[in-house]
């Protein structure tokens, strides 16, 4: 990897184009970095059934956090049969945190280019100009389905019933207990929005999640209807709770308390991706569905006991952060025997990647910044074309340089860190000083990559108020600019300020309702309020504040008051909506983390 001469000088003279290219037959370069590769257009295959899709997509899983890869606690069986039964990507990359990721795996584009690239402070949400993974799989006459975590917006447009699913069954925000998810969850028998409401579920959420996904399946197949199911798991994130018999093996063996109750949820996952795959292979769904497994970033706990000889877990910028497993099994699907691919890919390679497989019609103008792996699952190819990724990721204030770029097998973390993981997966050795062509390519290669995307990270993303698609319209703090606002800890605090981007499609009276606590728990301003995670601490609360545009107004509240309303006229157009609940003094004490407009 030292004689660099002749890969550097075509390297750089790419710089600047698409040059993700897949092979023949697959999605072309476009003459622009700055668009991305365009995805072309390509017709299903003849005499072929277009292949169901699933996505198993699990929440702070990282790569050790599997039997199959070498784990020596933590039991997997089902999983390592569906890793015996797969093709493996190992070298596979997604960001090391979870937002980020499933913006990237639905849209294709890099999280700074579709805008959503943190958990909250109003980077949760992608662009609602770019199309999803579900848009496109709509558009080609499958029935699209999700179940389980979204975290990429919970108002309209950005719901995922906004975004391409016919059906969904999902918590709020990050995870259960989080402040936009509903009031008392628990993972056990919770309250979830199912398309336009919200009904109550029996059972644990991953359960749940399962159950739903599985029913839905089945629906489709007895009608041949294709299907893209979507099933994007909130454990094994924290809180990390779970029946007893799963954590208490763990426990035995000697582990703490968070992580033997971390392997707990795996190994519910593992028990229900099993009966996943049993029903699929009882009904012969699974000859020609496209199954795909993987995880959002690295671990959050297993890095304890075994991380796969990496350094790093979830939000950091070495290889353990964002270096996940990635299996792929279509027994239909003439991609040859199971085997591991170790080539550089990442997750935006996957919708590329399905679009080919499946033979999907996509749009003219949609573009990539992923690759299409599918020459590479079809034998056609051995290794694919020279690229660089970047991985980045953080909210607006975070530096230029807190990246990664991956080439090959060379990682340049931070700018000045250079690693070659190939003979030092640990990153333990700043080689940068013995290979300076190698640093300089890459940190060029990220200028050229910071300057064709930025602009796009700067583009601001709206919440329309006021449509006839979805009114009235709930605000969460966890979507607000400004202070980090979306758990219970923050929530209990009282002591957050932000305000929220918004769109007005329609002029008119507008009736807004600012609350400190859930609508559901009932609860007062001024009183502090028990929930699953804590006690929230009370405020004194005296009055409220409500600035829309020009609009700007304040209103006394009373002790034991629950919420309190304003009745304004607004205009049509681009705003910013901001609230405040003062003391008696007039001292700003947090904004109200739910707003609930309505136009009237």
């Amino acid at each position: 990897m030292s004689q660099l001469t002749g890969t550097r000088r075509r390297f750089l003279k790419s710089l600047g184009l698409g040059i993700a290219l897949a092979g023949a037959g697959g999605f072309q370069g476009a003459l622009s970095y700055a668009a991305g590769p365009v995805l072309s257009r390509k017709s299903r295959p003849d005499g072929k059934d277009r292949p169901n899709v699933i996505i198993v997509l699990t929440d702070d899983q990282g790569y050790g956090d599997l039997s199959c890869h070498g784990n020596p606690i933590l039991k997997t069986p089902n999983l390592d049969k569906l890793h015996q039964q797969s093709i493996r990507f190992t070298d596979f990359h997604v960001a090391p945190m979870c937002t980020p990721t499933r913006g990237q795996l639905l849209t294709g584009r890099d999280a700074m280019a579709n805008g959503a690239t943190f958990v909250c402070m109003g980077r949760s949400m992608i662009r609602s100009s770019l199309p999803t993974m579900a848009d496109i799989f709509a558009s080609n006459g499958y029935q699209t389905g999700h179940f389980g975590k979204w975290h990429l917006g919970d108002s309209y447009p950005y719901r995922p019933q906004d975004r391409g699913f016919h059906e969904t069954v999902h918590h709020g925000a990050w995870g259960i207990t989080s402040i936009a998810d509903y009031f008392g969850n628990d993972y056990w028998d919770d309250t979830y929005r199912h398309n336009h409401k919200l009904e109550k579920y029996q059972g644990y959420c991953t359960d749940v999640w399962f159950d739903e996904a599985m029913e839905y399946i089945k629906a489709r197949h007895a009608r041949k209807e294709p299907f893209f199911v979507y099933l994007p798991t909130n454990c094994p994130h924290s809180p990390h709770w779970v029946d007893d018999k799963y954590s208490e093996p763990y426990q035995r063996q000697g582990l703490g308390q968070r992580t033997a109750r971390f392997f707990g949820q795996i190994a519910n996952i593992d028990e229900n991706m099993g009966r996943l795959l049993a029903m699929l292979d009882r009904t012969g769904i699974a000859e020609n569905t496209l199954l795909v497994y993987m995880t959002d970033n690295g671990t959050v706990a297993g890095h304890n006991v075994f991380n796969a000889g990496m350094r790093g877990r979830k939000t950091e910028l070495w290889e353990g952060g964002h270096r996940v497993p990635c299996f792929v099994r279509w027994p239909g699907g003439n991609l040859g025997k199971p085997r591991d691919i170790d080539v550089l890919s990442e997750c935006q390679d996957i919708l590329p990647t399905l679009a080919e497989l499946c033979g999907l019609d996509v749009p003219e103008t949609m573009v990539t910044d992923g690759m299409s792996l599918a020459g590479l699952l079809c034998e056609e190819e051995k290794t694919p074309a020279d690229r660089m990724v970047v991985v980045r990721y953080g909210p607006d204030n975070r530096e230029k340089w807190q990246c990664a770029v991956l080439w090959n097998k060379w990682r340049l973390v931070s700018r000045e860190r250079l690693y070659d993981v190939s003979s030092d997966p640990h990153q333990d050795r700043n080689v940068a000083a013995e290979h300076p062509e190698i640093a300089d390519a890459m940190q060029e290669y990220y200028e050229k990559w910071w300057a064709k995307t930025n602009p796009l990270f700067k583009q601001r993303r709206y919440i329309h108020l006021g449509s006839e698609k979805a009114n009235p319209v709930m605000l969460y703090s966890s979507d607000w600019r400004g202070s980090y606002a979306d758990n219970f800890g923050n929530l209990s605090r009282g002591n957050q300020i932000g305000c929220w981007d918004v769109l007005v499609e329609r002029k008119g009276e507008y009736k807004i309702t600012l609350s400190r606590w859930h609508p559901a728990a009932g609860n007062a301003l001024d009183a502090p309020l028990q929930g699953p995670q804590g006690k929230g601490k009370a405020v004194p609360i005296t009055k409220a504040r409500i600035k829309v545009g020009n609009v700007d107004v304040a209103k006394p509240t009373v002790a034991g008051q629950k919420e309190i309303s304003f009745t304004l006229h607004l205009e049509a157009g681009k705003t910013q909506l901001s609230t405040w609940f003062h003391d008696k003094d007039g001292k700003e004490l947090c904004s109200a983390y739910y707003t609930l407009v309505e136009r009237k």
